[in-house]
């Protein structure tokens, strides 16, 4: 059983590197010709289609892996890399380009079913929040692991929808600035989070590491 600690570390890896607070700005871009009850009802979609994303990574994670021939710990280096990246751009507070281009923010713009793409993927269950529910889900064998990891993921998803449905008041009161400076710290934790990945991977490749 994972203690308060442990599990509190999961929520908030998963919560911090889904950030609904820095995608308030591109929610509300997306959503700025609907109306009010249409753009609650995207913001609940993509907060489920988000959820549902991450469920099945975490349920299947382990399996993907094995079908590929893929190592724990190859992929928990190659998921820290790329979660430390994604770090990095959040200290930045900018919008990761391997998450949106400029035309797929384009064509968004330009349609109103954007719930699902790409608000839902993969601004919010993008390549790193994927891969940082793979490697936590392979942190134990034990079904109250899993269970416990499948809660954090429907918190987040709560979360993020209760983000979404303040928008409006949220961005009154923090402003730009503001919602950029909690996700340049939002960034500073993810990069911890995924050093600590990079060690336990290079820890599980080379043994000698962990010597005395």
């Amino acid at each position: 059983m994972l203690s308060l600690y442990d599990t509190l570390k999961i929520l908030m890896a998963i919560m911090v590197i889904v950030n609904p607070l820095g995608k308030i700005p591109v929610y509300l871009s997306l959503t700025d010709k609907v109306s009010a009850a249409e753009r609650a009802h995207i913001g609940r979609m993509a907060s489920l289609s988000s959820c549902v994303v991450l469920l099945i990574s975490a349920l299947l994670g382990e399996k993907i892996l094995v079908f590929f021939g893929i190592s724990i710990s190859s992929f928990r280096v190659g998921g820290g890399i790329l979660i430390l990246l994604i770090a990095i751009d959040m200290l930045y507070a900018r919008l990761l380009r391997s998450k949106q281009t400029q035309s797929e923010a384009q064509e968004a713009g330009e349609r109103e079913a954007v719930a699902v793409v790409p608000l839902g993927i993969p601004l919010l269950s993008g390549p790193g929040a994927i891969s940082t529910v793979i490697l936590y889900a392979q942190n134990s064998n034990k079904l109250s692991h899993l269970i416990i990891l499948c809660g954090c993921v429907v918190l987040v998803g709560i979360v993020t929808w209760i983000v979404f449905r303040l928008a409006e008041p949220f961005r009154r009161l923090l402003g730009l600035t503001g919602i950029n400076v909690c996700t340049r710290l939002m960034g500073l934790l993810l990069a911890a989070i995924a050093v600590e990945f990079i060690e336990d991977g290079l820890k599980q490749m080379f043994p000698l590491l962990t010597r005395p």
